[in-house]
């Protein structure tokens, strides 16, 4: 230009924002956002106090008129967002000046670059700027033979010695073949039209192979949002499953609900001794019925159940979140996500609360299971010797009444536990109804368990991907198609 336009920086990166010179007749061209959409337009101050997301327009006459030059940030900066700038600048441009020195014309950085611009068949001019005294005849025919190597051998190459400045600026005859070149082309239409059509047929040329990596990205992307996405859901289809089993295996007839069985029929003798004393059992279970003995109290052996299923709940959704967040470690993407939400290898803070409060409602589901069913049948001494209360814990203990999971004497206890509970509701509804009780209440209690794990689940599936990527990609063909189309 002859005189200083924007001032390079004491510091690397020397360039932070980026000047876009043109003529003033220019202007329209850079002001509006058709050229550089996104970024922002400043007329004053210096490129250096400027916004990197801003492009200072500086208008200046000694420019030829129909040619702007854009001075852009390094590509192989050390700040990311200029690189990133330097990318978008670089891809608006129709002519790439490519500078570099004697000292760095070999970086790998610069030639990844350069191999995108062989690939789009975008027209780039190269400075070896700050050759030694004596090396230019070396250094130039090493350059040109990388070029040529990399496809850029038609490419204009200028050097420009290591000289002293005058007044800040190079001499003119440093920087006078420059000079010369721009001029030439911004004086023949020809010429400027053919490196500005070489550049868009390459950019349009190398569409399909830039979409056909992109569409394999986003169907690998795909691929993994359903692997991520799947992982939770085995986890909690497991737990649900564990869940399903604990309730039919008698695991839940153990320990603290059997002694408060054994409390509520009676004593721990009579059942041990349910197989010798039959007679004396159905006795004391017929008085009981005939309203000779006094209703047992239920609400100890319907906490204890209470307890047993909330603990069953607890463990398959403590162990799923875990389960899912390891077996992301091994698909794509999936340890950075994990790394990046800790927490989701944990059950949700109201986790404990939910379930506590899912097993107050199936009983009361319960209770109100048991008065519908006894709503059918005349009210018998039998049902109201019970009470509600004391039918809907016998429909508990029915409803976990298998024992595959007991052994020795807990098989013939925890047995004996079930046929009586049964016995007993057989005696008030019937024998087909209490199997109709019983998988009701199953149905119901594994319905509400898969509506809290499916909320449990929600938390890990969110972060994984909230973009439709099979939308995207019908996007990206269509507007494929449509370039072509206009094109």
């Amino acid at each position: 230009m002859g005189h200083q336009v924007a001032a390079a920086g004491v510091l690397r990166p020397t360039t932070r924002a980026s000047t876009l010179i043109h003529h003033p007749g220019d202007v329209e061209w850079f002001s509006g956002t058709r050229v550089l959409p996104g970024l922002a337009r400043t007329t004053g101050g210096s490129a250096e106090s400027a916004d990197p997301r801003t492009v200072r327009l500086v208008a200046d006459d000694s420019l030829p008129q129909g040619l702007a030059i854009l001075d852009a940030p390094d590509i192989d900066s050390v700040v990311e967002a200029n690189r990133d700038l330097a990318r978008q600048l670089l891809g608006a441009a129709d002519l790439w000046i490519f500078v570099t020195t004697a000292a760095r014309y070999a970086d790998a950085v610069p030639w990844q670059l350069l191999h995108q611009a062989v690939a789009r068949g975008t027209s780039v001019a190269v400075v070896l700027n700050r050759v030694p005294n004596g090396a230019m005849a070396e250094v130039r025919a090493d350059l040109a033979g990388m070029l040529r190597d990399n496809g850029l051998g038609q490419s204009p190459v200028f050097a420009v010695g290591e000289v002293p400045l005058i007044d800040g600026l190079l001499p003119a005859s440093e920087i006078s073949r420059i000079q010369s070149w721009l001029q030439s082309l911004a004086a023949d239409a020809f010429a400027r039209n053919v490196v500005i059509r070489r550049t868009l047929d390459g950019a349009l040329d190398s569409l399909g192979g830039r979409i056909e990596q992109l569409d394999l990205a986003l169907a690998a992307q795909e691929v993994a949002t359903g692997s991520l996405r799947g992982a939770v859901d085995t986890a909690y289809d497991t737990a649900l499953t564990q869940v399903g089993e604990g309730m039919r295996d008698g695991t839940l007839l153990r320990g603290e609900v059997l002694a408060r069985w054994q409390e509520f029929v009676g004593t721990g003798e009579l059942l041990r001794q349910l197989d010798a004393g039959v007679s004396r059992m159905r006795d004391r279970v017929g008085g009981f019925l005939r309203g000779k003995s006094t209703p047992p109290a239920t609400e100890q052996l319907g906490e204890a159940l209470q307890d047993g299923v909330a603990a069953l709940i607890l463990s398959g959704g403590t162990s799923a979140p875990a389960t899912a967040v390891r077996a992301w470690r091994l698909i794509p993407g999936g340890a950075a996500l994990a790394d990046a939400n800790p927490a989701l290898a944990h059950p949700s803070e109201q986790f404990t609360a939910a379930t506590q409060r899912l097993v107050r409602d199936w009983q009361n589901g319960l209770l109100d299971l048991v008065r519908s069913q006894a709503g059918n049948k005349r009210m018998t001494a039998r049902f109201l010797a019970f009470g509600v209360n004391g039918i809907a814990v016998l429909l508990m203990l029915v409803t976990f009444s298998a024992t595959a999971g007991l052994t020795g004497a807990e098989v013939g206890i925890a047995g004996g536990s079930a046929v009586v509970a049964q016995r007993l509701l057989e005696a008030v509804f019937g024998d087909q109804a209490v199997r109709n009780l019983s998988e009701m209440a199953r149905k119901d209690l594994l319905e509400r368990v898969g509506a809290l794990y499916d909320s449990e689940a929600a938390r890990l599936i969110a972060p994984v991907q909230d973009e439709d990527i099979t939308t995207v990609r019908h996007d990206l063909t269509a507007a494929t198609k449509a370039v072509q189309a206009s094109r």
